[in-house]
């Protein structure tokens, strides 16, 4: 039996040449929904920020919640985002949790037929990078094994989306607001990943990883990024983990 749960065993064999976020968080949704039975899913990035967005929603429900969150600034997803932990509530008619967003709970009874709700942080370090919410219309939480899968799958999108927005050759797509330039010198990134990895200690993976998530973090290229590290504009401590 694999150590990986429906959901990470999905994540890991999706191509890695998926066109956009928006169609890599659909495809994650849908892995999240048909592996641990829940009905329905969303994703949304920069969660906390002013330009937070939501990538996909599996249904109107899922959309919903997701309009309900960023309109009262306030709910699971927000919750989950800002401390970096996952929220999850079994029952949402019966949780004494909920006192902490009374306003989102009460619109969610209200005009929904949701019952659970489980955020899970797409987290690098203490970097957030959004969140997938999932929902169940039945007051029924997640079994150890789901959660557990569940916490895996979300480490992997995270990881998924970082590179994807990322990635140097992803400006093949158009995206360049996100995205390093295809023709940028890979020199300056690999000096910059050494510059970073003598001052924290760390694996030129690790290193590389890190700019990354600055960049997703300040919405910047991962050249530019590069850049200010060789010119020591930039430095990386322990603190910006």
């Amino acid at each position: 039996m694999s150590e990986y749960g429906a959901v990470t065993q999905a994540l890991l064999g999706i191509a890695r040449d998926v066109a956009d976020d928006y169609a890599l968080a659909e495809l994650i949704c849908r892995a999240c929904v048909d592996g641990l039975d829940v009905d329905g899913a969303a994703m949304s990035v920069l969660t906390t920020s002013v330009a937070r967005q939501t990538l996909h929603a599996t249904d109107a429900t899922a959309e919903r919640l997701e309009d309900l969150q960023f309109s009262l600034n306030e709910g699971a997803c927000i919750e989950a985002a800002t401390t970096g932990r996952p929220v999850l509530v079994s029952d949402l008619h019966h949780s004494t949790e909920v006192v902490r967003w009374p306003i989102f709970a009460a619109a969610v009874v209200e005009q929904t037929e949701v019952r659970a709700l489980f955020a899970l942080p797409l987290q690098w370090g203490t970097t957030n990078l959004g969140v997938l919410d999932l929902y169940r219309r039945v007051p029924v939480g997640l079994s150890h094994d789901q959660q557990r899968d569940a916490l895996r799958g979300a480490d992997t999108a995270a990881l998924m989306m970082l590179t994807l927005r990322t990635d140097p050759a992803g400006s093949a797509r158009g995206d360049e607001r996100w995205l390093g330039h295809l023709v940028a010198s890979r020199a300056e990134i690999h000096q910059a990943t050494g510059m970073v990895l003598m001052q924290l200690e760390v694996s030129a993976t690790e290193a590389l990883a890190r700019m990354r998530a600055h960049a997703f973090a300040e919405q910047r290229l991962l050249i530019d990024v590069a850049r200010d590290v060789v010119a020591r504009r930039l430095r990386f401590t322990e603190e910006m983990k």
